[in-house]
């Protein structure tokens, strides 16, 4: 059997309302040099049922399963398994745009000395399990990626944008299997921070599933783990500054999702606390991020999630 180009990682728990539509996105890429590596991470519901009969009608499809250990455990699983060049790590709930692995095979043919990639991310927002096309769009640096880019920013926003030399990956350790929150900053961290070089495509190529009840919404959770992350990096970025941009980030976050405006306020203040002037900076968006906060409890959570997608 030849190598593929691409090996695309999906770690899978409880996901039988959204993998299927995972999956369609992956088998629609226009780039057909892959393989699916989907490793079930101790579902008690159908995904590993609908995973496995995914892969009976196409080859490209290994599936594998274990006790539930979490996302990084099932996401090292599927990298000792997966035989491409390219690890291209998605999430069993986010989609892909038909593009995607083609516009990361021209990234990194163009560019020897990039090892990993990223591309602009549309968070859509799930409305009783239909995706809807999302207004909102994350950004890219327009240079190689630092490491504030991905500790404080978090420019790559989600492990499903993530397209990585398995090289690379194994020359840092992969995963931290301890971490429940910000796995995926810390691997960035520790790529870009290692001297492995990162750059962003300027395309949106990847649809973020947002919901409020999803362990990528437990904010507080995040903010805790992220300032453990943040400490151990403390002797080359900011943190003060980093916090406030992190709280900016899980408020906006927050409005997004639909949860409570408490929750939305309680990261604003936190993140003005820390730095007033990093938390307002970048033009209108720390002032909006504030206002948006102080007003969107005379809305209903449904507006609010409208209007902040």
């Amino acid at each position: 059997m030849n190598t593929p180009r691409f090996s695309v990682v999906i770690a899978a728990f409880n996901a039988q309302r959204t993998i299927a539509e995972t999956l369609d996105s992956v088998l629609a890429q226009t780039e057909a040099d892959f393989e699916i590596v989907a490793i079930d991470d101790g579902s008690t519901d159908e995904t590993l049922k609908i995973l496995l009969g995914y892969a009976a009608l196409d080859e490209r499809i290994r599936v594998a399963s274990q006790s539930n250990q979490g996302v990084s455990a099932a996401r090292n699983l599927g990298v000792s398994k997966a035989r491409g060049e390219l690890l291209a790590f998605l999430d069993a709930d986010d989609v892909w745009h038909a593009d995607k692995l083609a516009k990361h095979a021209e990234l990194h043919a163009s560019d020897a000395s990039i090892e990993a990639s990223f591309a602009r991310i549309a968070f859509c927002p799930d409305t009783d399990g239909a995706l809807s096309a999302g207004r909102t769009r994350s950004s890219v640096p327009e240079r190689y990626c630092e490491l504030e880019d991905v500790i404080i920013e978090n420019a790559v926003c989600t492990m499903s944008n993530l397209v990585v030399e398995r090289a690379a990956l194994l020359a840092v350790g992969g995963f931290n299997r301890s971490m429940r929150h910000v796995e995926d900053q810390d691997l960035l961290a520790r790529l870009v921070g290692e001297g492995h070089l990162m750059r962003g495509i300027p395309e949106t190529l990847v649809g973020y599933r947002m919901s409020a009840d999803g362990l990528s919404c437990d904010f507080s959770a995040m903010l805790d783990a992220w300032k453990e992350l943040a400490h151990r990096w403390s002797h080359r970025i900011d943190v003060k500054r980093g916090e406030a941009l992190y709280c900016r980030y899980l408020a906006r976050r927050a409005l997004r999702s639909g949860a409570t405006t408490t929750l939305a306020r309680d990261f604003v203040r936190r993140g003005l606390s820390s730095d007033t002037k990093a938390f307002l900076s970048g033009g209108p968006r720390g002032v909006a991020t504030a206002g948006a906060a102080l007003a969107a409890g005379a809305l209903p959570a449904r507006a609010r999630s409208a209007i902040f997608a």
